[in-house]
């Protein structure tokens, strides 16, 4: 490993290589195409329909609604966090991939039929043909809690690295850009949030691409990648460990990331409606998959990144020496080292960090649009919109979300790591909803009530789950243990050469006695027990209530995996109505008697 050159404060300076006139018109040009697409699909292009403005007419074509996919999940978090992780823990977050195959599988048979067949808009609207209005209502509020707490992170992870790299503070860069988002989502509806995506996708999968191939070259090629990684004991194998405590484990990761990703990818509005978009079945299952395809590469490339950094920084950390002050910093640090000497790529990947918040602030911008107006707006109220106030109302809540959103990044800025800390927050919603949606497709006994009180039960728990475990990880209780590293090669730097002492598995977390256990649980857990919360109260409360008579139920509202099983409907619609009264009797009877036999 000779060959490596070594990287010291004395090499790159004391400070960053700061943007260059270049620098700044790639980034400027990336803003202004955004700009224009959201100008020519709000103003050229006629009046948009609600229909149009909310899903596209649903005869969107299979490749931008595929990349819009990719790029709603691929948010900057992915691009900064993900190679923050695997720098200072090793490569066990990277297999999460299992899960996200086996996802696909259960998302293209057991869900998405039953979404397409019924021809949503809201994902929730679901919720109220297989159980109830008040049933959709807390679906779509438990989905507005993970927009709000998910979006302030999305939007301060890019102003962090182009702080980084300019000094322009983050609280004047966030609102200048997320403006422009606000913009082209509030004006273009869906086909602009679509089509800006497919440039942004491209512009973040170019820039990655890039540092990862020059970065390879500079450090002396893929060979000496892979030898720091296996000699600092960040390229391991598969760690097979049962415990749940263990915080990257293949079990946590493709069992728990399972259930994660099947939320994420087929229960959340941000994606469903999206899959809407397309005419065909067949269509919504093409872009599935490569969605699929297009999540696992950025992985991979997020992943390599990681062991590039430290290839990079092998004798000389950054975090000790002090030439980052945050852990997600590192790969503007590699990026600015990286391409300095080449006038504009830095802009470049600049650009498409923000291109990948900006994609996922639209996404999420027109999605809570169809919430506002489908769930709650036309639940709540009966007086029906014109199409012009309709429209005022959709752009509406995109710009008051947008200035909300970016009015919280004041407070995610006094937080940890966002990786771990982002896919902790979106667990607790997360579990809740999988849960609801889960029980309605899978379990036809649950009622009404039982899915309020589960989802209820679901949501308060991991809530109370995550605040506590990240407050013990605030105070010290929990710590991880790191990778090694070393500063033995630094020049020029008050700090004393020391190599952190090298770890066997480094997911394994350090609690102290007095933390509670469920504290110390993987977070990848989070969205599965949430979600076995729910699905075990509300089967509970509906069968100590009236359980609901599954030869009542649609077919429709049941995942194709179960229809099979179902008894056959009743012959014909008196028959329902008199099974409905009967059961109805019966439910009537059986609370009389709890409630005379509690007197006694």
């Amino acid at each position: 490993m000779s060959d490596t050159p070594n990287v010291s404060m004395e090499d790159n300076g004391e400070a960053l290589h700061g943007f260059e006139i270049a620098d700044y018109i790639v980034f400027v040009f990336m803003l202004l195409v955004c700009f224009c697409i959201g100008i020519y699909y709000g103003f050229c292009t006629g009046k948009v329909s609600a229909t149009e403005y909310l899903m596209g007419g649903r005869n969107m074509q299979i490749f931008p609604v595929a990349m819009s996919l990719i790029s709603s999940v691929i948010s900057g978090i992915t691009l900064l966090g993900t190679p923050t992780e695997i720098y200072l823990y090793g490569i066990q977050y990277a297999y999460t991939v299992g899960g996200i195959m086996s996802m696909g599988v259960a998302v293209s048979y057991a869900y998405l039929p039953v979404f397409h067949n019924l021809q949503l808009t809201s994902t929730y609207e679901y919720l109220e043909r297989r159980f109830n209005k008040q049933v959709r209502l807390l679906g779509s509020f438990i989905f507005s809690i993970g927009v709000i707490l998910l979006l302030p992170i999305v939007i301060y992870v890019p102003a962090l690295a182009f702080n980084h790299v300019t000094g322009i503070n983050v609280h004047i860069i966030t609102p200048a850009v997320c403006l422009v988002c606000i913009f082209y989502t509030c004006m273009g509806g869906l086909k602009a949030v679509v089509w800006t995506d497919v440039v942004q996708t491209s512009v973040m999968l170019g820039a990655m691409v890039l540092v990862m191939v020059k970065g390879t070259i500079d450090v002396g090629g893929f060979r000496v990648v892979w030898e720091h990684g296996v000699n600092s004991g960040r390229i391991e194998p598969p760690d097979l460990s049962p415990d749940p405590t263990v915080r990257h484990s293949v079990l946590s990761l493709c069992v728990g990331g399972f259930f994660f990703w099947l939320q994420v990818s087929a229960l959340n509005q941000n994606m469903t409606q999206r899959y809407l978009t397309l005419p065909t079945m067949r269509a919504a299952r093409i872009a599935l998959s490569l969605f699929i395809m297009g999540a696992m590469v950025f992985i991979f490339i997020c992943s390599y990144c990681g062991l590039l950094i430290f290839a990079r920084y092998h004798n000389c950390d950054p975090l000790t020496t002090k030439r980052v002050a945050r852990k997600d910093q590192l790969l503007p640090l590699l990026v600015m080292d990286t391409l300095k000497d080449l006038p504009g790529l830095s802009g470049l990947f600049i650009a498409g960090v923000f291109s990948a918040a900006l994609s996922t602030l639209s996404t999420s911008l027109n999605s809570m649009a169809a919430v506002i107006l489908e769930d709650f707006y036309k639940s709540l109220f009966k007086h029906q919109l014109s199409p012009r106030k309709t429209n005022i109302l959709l752009k509406t809540v995109v710009a008051v979300l947008g200035v909300t959103s970016v009015s919280l990044v004041f407070v995610v800025e006094k937080l940890g790591s966002v990786l771990e800390l982002t896919l902790s927050l979106i667990g607790v919603s997360n579990g809740a909803s999988l849960g609801i949606f889960s029980m309605g497709l899978f379990l036809p006994w649950i009622n009404s009530e039982g899915a309020i009180i589960g989802g209820l039960a679901g949501l308060g728990i991991m809530g109370w789950l995550c605040v506590g475990t990240q407050a013990a990880i605030a105070s010290g209780d929990i710590t991880f243990l790191r990778k090694p590293v070393t500063v033995e090669g630094c020049t020029n730097t008050s700090v004393t050469p020391t190599t952190f002492i090298e770890v066997t598995n480094s997911t394994l977390n350090h609690q102290s006695n007095n933390v509670f256990v469920l504290y110390q649980m993987s977070y990848m857990w989070y969205t599965l027990l949430g979600a076995v919360i729910s699905m075990f109260v509300a089967l509970l409360v509906s069968l100590l209530t009236c359980p609901t008579d599954i030869t009542t139920i649609d077919p429709m509202y049941l995942s194709p995996v179960i229809r099979r099983f179902l008894p056959k409907k009743k012959a014909n619609e008196n028959d329902v109505d008199m099974t409905l009264i009967k059961q109805t009797n019966v439910c009537l009877q059986d609370s009389t008697l709890r409630k005379k036999t509690s007197v006694l």
